[in-house]
């Protein structure tokens, strides 16, 4: 049998200069007894930038690995942690803008590596392309302004960072940085939009320390066979049955889950308590 992993009182290298660690850090020496240390002058955004400047390498869990990866080299630890961001239509409900946090742990001396996730609907992300100050003052309320920092930019897409002027918390600054966008742009306009950088924006600092918790959680779930962690779902069974004519629907009904160190599965029914699906989910009474 492979021995539990232990965390207690070792160190562990959070890549981020972003202050990830107010909501990441507790919430790791709490539960796992894990001491979190950030790394002087670690540079994220060569990872890529919410403002396009720098896109990002690969997709999000390509970028989150290669911030662990990299925190690791520069510090010679065994432990690192990494979060990713991204915004994007909510995958169920494509209509609605949806937040997806996503938190890795990499363990070199225990050859751990586990994903923590939150997706939430729960986000201030937006823009407007505005005229004046005014307009950008009214938007500026409608998103948490000031406690939500704002970005302002000549163009959506800028192609250096000269061109961006972010964490506006003032409405002094927003106006200054909005009336010389407008003065300097051949459209007579200013991008503006909202801060989506952690330290600038306490509802994603919210969905961050969710998908920490859920990582903590994985983390906590040992494998049956070998007591691993990370015994978690990879795969979901369609099938839930209409509580009005019995038949499967697209719902969940079965979740497989599988150790990542042995692969042992095993498959658990209902994990969320419900036994049937509302009739509004059925292609039968739903067509």
């Amino acid at each position: 049998m492979i021995r539990e992993a232990s965390f207690n009182n070792r160190v562990a290298i959070l890549a981020t200069m972003h202050q990830k660690e107010r909501v990441i850090a507790p919430i790791f020496e709490q539960e796992l007894g894990l001491r979190v240390v950030v790394p002087p002058d670690f540079d994220t955004d060569i990872f890529g930038t919410f403002t396009r400047e720098t896109p990002r390498p690969g997709n999000q869990i390509e970028a989150v690995r290669f911030k662990a990866e990299k925190a690791l080299d520069v510090t010679g630890e065994n432990i690192a942690i990494a979060s990713e961001g991204s915004f994007a239509p909510h995958p169920i409900l494509p209509y609605i803008s949806s937040n997806r946090e996503i938190v890795i742990l990499i363990d070199k001396e225990q050859d751990i590596e586990i994903i923590g996730e939150e997706i939430s609907t729960e986000t201030n992300h937006s823009h407007l392309v505005v005229d004046n100050a005014e307009q950008a003052l009214k938007f500026a309320k409608k998103v948490g302004f000031p406690k939500h920092g704002l970005v302002v930019m000549c163009e959506e897409s800028p192609k250096d960072r000269d061109n961006v002027f972010k964490g506006i918390v003032t409405e002094e600054k927003l106006v200054e940085s909005v009336n010389f966008v407008v003065s300097e742009s051949p459209a007579r306009k200013a991008h503006v939009e909202t801060d989506m950088r952690a330290m600038y924006n306490p509802t994603r600092m919210k969905n961050i320390a969710k998908a920490t918790h859920n990582l903590v959680k994985k983390i906590n779930s040992l494998c049956p066979k070998c007591s691993f962690p990370g015994f978690d779902i990879t795969r979901r069974i369609p099938g839930l049955p209409c509580e009005l004519c019995g038949l499967p629907t697209p719902l969940t009904k079965t979740v497989v889950y599988q150790c990542q160190k042995c692969g042992f599965t095993q498959e658990k029914s209902f994990v969320d308590g419900r036994k049937s699906a509302d009739p509004g989910q059925c292609m039968y009474c739903n067509p």
